[in-house]
């Protein structure tokens, strides 16, 4: 076997630091923020003010000023995060779930987490009005984390989660939420993994001279 690489962290400017929100799930796009697994992992959690960043990105805060951060622990976090990735393919592929992970999951879940509030936002034609969801808490990066561990408990004992994937790019690691009417979906997303995939198929067809 293989051992994976140590995680890098690149530029904070790097494209390839940029979070993926293509999961479905918020408990999935987190895991995402260890990119490229199967390759060359690369940190996209390397500090606070990368967390903070996240939890605004993923909505659940107006914008990182509006997250403090300050009193997280790093190490936790991204402990957080891997137990949760472990357990969504331990649920995938039939196999144990490990006691450790359980324990983290379920003491991130338990913490207070963000309160979900309706807004009252205009969407659609004419005068209808689409209630969308804002979230509101003083707690801090604290309550974000809760709030997607809670999400992972919810996901991983639901009857739906038979609808996650991980993506068919052999040098990508995204998990997501198979949310297609026909349940078909084989990529992350069709703009990333499923473009690269149809232009391998293309240049691996013969060619033909005139």
């Amino acid at each position: 076997m293989i051992a994976t690489p140590p995680p890098v962290s690149l530029d904070p400017t790097d494209p390839r630091m940029a979070f993926r929100f293509s999961g479905g799930r918020l408990c999935l796009n987190f895991a995402a923020t260890l990119g490229t697994r199967h390759t060359t992992p690369i940190e996209r959690l390397p500090n606070q003010a990368a967390l903070a960043r996240w939890i605004a990105e993923a909505g659940l805060a107006d914008g990182p000023d509006a997250v403090d951060a300050s009193s997280t622990v790093m190490t936790d976090v991204r402990e957080l995060r891997e137990a949760i990735y472990r357990l969504v393919l331990a649920v995938m592929h039939g196999q144990d779930l490990a006691h450790e992970d359980l324990a983290r999951v379920n003491t991130a879940s338990a913490q207070p987490d963000l309160a979900p509030q309706l807004d009252r936002v205009s969407q659609g034609t004419g005068d209808r009005l689409q209630p969308a969801i804002r979230w509101m808490s003083g707690a801090g990066a604290g309550a974000g984390v809760a709030t997607v561990a809670r999400d992972a408990v919810v996901l991983l004992s639901s009857p739906v989660f038979t609808r996650v994937k991980e993506c068919e790019n052999p040098e990508c690691s995204l998990l997501f939420f198979d949310e297609s009417q026909a349940r078909r979906r084989r990529w992350c997303s069709m703009e990333r993994c499923g473009n690269l995939a149809k232009l391998a198929t293309y240049r691996s067809r013969p060619r033909h001279s005139s």
